[in-house]
């Protein structure tokens, strides 16, 4: 049976560590033989960094030679000034199993994060700080500094510590909505308190959901999977494409770890989330005040009753229950409605619908295309805030 856990830290000391290469093809013609200087080929990677330029070239069947072997060296020079150990301390209480006593015991924790700014501020997996006494940020200088907790989001396992230093070097953020599956990434983490170690490999996978990744079920997840090595310690690192960008938080892992099965946050969900903490400390969540089934979980029976077709291209989150007097309610929504389109977004999955219906923000009207018994239907609604949606049966 597979096991989902967070990368968090334990106290082992043992890590088997491989140096990953690869060997990316390209045609043999007398301009590109030599290795660009930057030695990430760039000649053969497309505008991304990290795709072929012209992928029906390169299938074209003409005679392909193996290039010489791509380093990330330059990225993780680059970057590994910018990520940081993250220590933790917190109280525990123990109860001894002869005497039934209970008594104080100090955990430590450990975890990974990087600098987002010049002015002392890092991004971490919220989990690495939760309910810490004690917070401890080690820079790669050796140079340590006391870390202030100054914004929370345990949905999405998101969290901003803030240090007293002004010299630091940021992280430039990418967009991993670009990002494709097959794309190679580099993970820089601490596992195992073996710090600063560095693992490459591919995206696997994109949108994996809490039906892939059985967290708390009340998060919101749409990990990029990778099969870059990530291990217990390794939370709150960067995920990092060929351009040195980041564009995951690695936040879990399935199983033991180092199984080829990671999980990371994608950077533009943080680069959403990060103004509210910053000038928060929480996120304000906006709703419709409604619960909702992705339209593929449906039996077949179900997508013939609601005339959503029966066919393996049925997209759209079908809404179960309406709140009374709630924002949806309001605007005109029913059970059985199909929201396919969420001001001007396509609904593909349930959970695109969650997280755009969450971060449009209080008091904004939007528009919805519902699918209602096989007719489309241009609905407005006035979002609401997520707090005073009570949930219905589901």
């Amino acid at each position: 049976m597979l096991r989902v856990v967070r990368a968090w830290a334990v106290s082992v000391l043992w890590l088997n560590v491989c140096l990953v290469g690869c060997s990316p093809v390209t045609r043999a013609t007398p301009d590109d033989r030599a290795p660009p200087p930057d030695g990430l080929q760039s000649t053969v990677l497309g505008a991304s960094g990290s795709r072929p330029a012209d992928v029906t070239a390169v299938l074209s069947g003409a005679p392909l030679v193996r290039s010489e072997p791509v380093s990330f060296a330059p990225i993780v020079h680059a970057a590994d000034p910018s990520v940081v150990t993250i220590t933790t301390v917190s109280s525990e209480v123990e109860i001894s199993p002869f005497s039934h006593m209970r008594r104080p015991r100090e955990a430590r924790g450990l975890g990974t994060g990087f600098v987002v700014d010049k002015a002392g501020t890092i991004v971490t997996n919220n989990h690495v700080v939760a309910e810490a006494d004690e917070i401890v940020v080690k820079l790669s200088d050796e140079r340590e500094f006391p870390g202030k907790v100054v914004g929370t989001d345990p949905p999405t396992d998101i969290a901003v510590v803030r240090i007293a230093a002004t010299d630091l070097r940021p992280l430039p953020l990418g967009d991993s909505d670009t990002i494709e599956i097959g794309d190679w990434v580099v993970a820089i983490g601490n596992p195992f308190n073996l710090s600063h170690t560095v693992s490459a490999g591919i995206v696997s996978a994109k949108g994996r959901t809490r039906d892939d990744v059985p967290l708390d079920p009340a998060g919101y997840y749409n990990f990029l999977q990778t099969d870059a090595s990530i291990n217990p310690g390794n939370s709150g690192g960067p995920l990092l494409n060929l351009k040195g960008e980041v564009v995951g938080m690695n936040s879990a892992i399935r199983g033991g770890g180092a199984q080829g099965i990671g999980f990371a946050i994608p950077i533009n969900m943080m680069k959403q989330l990060l103004p509210m903490l910053l000038r928060d400390g929480h996120v304000t969540r906006s709703a419709l005040g409604i619960n909702i089934v992705d339209a593929r979980k449906l039996s077949v029976e179900e997508r013939s009753a609601l005339k959503l077709g029966t066919g393996s291209r049925v997209m759209g989150a079908v809404i179960e229950y309406v709140a009374p007097s709630g924002p949806g309610a309001r605007a005109g929504l029913r059970p059985g409605d199909t929201i396919v389109a969420f001001d001007g977004q396509s609904i593909g999955r349930s959970e695109e619908l969650q997280w755009l219906a969450s971060t449009a923000g209080v008091g904004r009207q939007v528009a919805l295309t519902v699918l209602r018994q096989g007719s489309s239907v241009e609905i407005k609604a006035t979002l609401g805030r997520l707090a005073d949606q009570m949930p219905g049966p589901r």
